[in-house]
């Protein structure tokens, strides 16, 4: 059973972080906004950000500074426009994020600590 409950997470996470991703894309960029290439950007950022937490997540402040520009790193990598925009996607996808999360909350569907974009 907790095999079957790390897949569905998993695809839940990679799901929430897609949408979130294409959503700050399109809003920000308007091209290069495909779902393809939003679901390999949120999947090679969820694999960024888990490398990087494990080696220097347990270090305050830093840490998750260091996470958090290494997950945007990966944005600006994958989409056109430079620093300002992936930090602009990057902040559209949190707050997608979170209200795909909060809505599946509210309604019993996943509790509020599911993952997808980093933080939420």
């Amino acid at each position: 059973m907790a095999a079957a409950d790390s897949v569905l997470i998993f695809v839940l996470s990679l799901l929430v972080g897609t949408i979130g991703i294409l959503a700050g894309a399109r809003l920000v960029l308007d091209r290069d906004a495909s779902v393809v290439n939003a679901a390999v950007t949120a999947l090679i950022g969820a694999v960024a950000w888990a490398i990087t937490s494990f080696f220097v997540g347990w270090v305050p402040i830093l840490g998750v500074l260091l996470m958090l520009i290494i997950w945007v790193g990966v944005i600006n990598w994958r989409y056109p426009g430079g620093w300002g925009s992936a930090v602009a996607i990057g902040f559209i996808a949190w707050i997608v994020a979170v209200a795909i999360v909060y809505a599946f909350a509210v309604v019993g569907f996943v509790t509020p600590d599911a993952l997808g974009i980093p933080g939420v």
